[in-house]
């Protein structure tokens, strides 16, 4: 299986830690799906680019934490870019009373799931979204 996941940072000063703790989990969880990756990007940015991101192409006037764009050119392999505002992950994370490498973990897998054709906008997706996020966290 070829995983080749790699982890950027634009328009912030952000050094993620546990680079190949996290990339063995996520390959991990990629063959736990029977999937196979191709060029997966982690790009950490800034909530002001991930939000003009999510107008210019999701027509969503709102702030996220994470958006999938996923490379559909070759459907037999998993490829994409995930853009993931570090600032939404710290305030989520203090909301939410996680620590933030959890709540990075979580938002990680997250995107990960959507590539893999996991849906969250319905209830029934959403229940499912969460309970394999929580399964693959437990592995972490």
């Amino acid at each position: 299986m070829n995983s080749d996941i790699r982890f950027f940072s634009e328009e912030i000063n952000f050094k993620f830690k546990n680079k190949g703790k996290t990339r063995n989990w996520l390959v991990n969880v990629l063959k736990e799906e029977k999937n196979s990756s191709q060029n997966i990007n982690y790009i950490f940015c800034s909530d002001n680019l991930l939000a003009e991101l999510n107008i210019q192409y999701l027509h969503h006037h709102t702030y996220t934490d994470i958006i999938t764009f996923p490379d559909l050119s070759n459907p037999k392999k998993i490829s994409g870019d995930l853009y993931i505002s570090v600032e939404r992950i710290m305030e989520n994370a203090e909301k939410y009373h996680q620590p933030f490498d959890k709540e990075l973990a979580r938002v990680m897998v997250h995107g990960l799931l959507h590539l893999l054709g996991y849906k969250d906008k319905t209830p029934r997706d959403k229940e499912l979204m969460t309970m394999k996020e929580d399964y693959y966290l437990d592995k972490f």
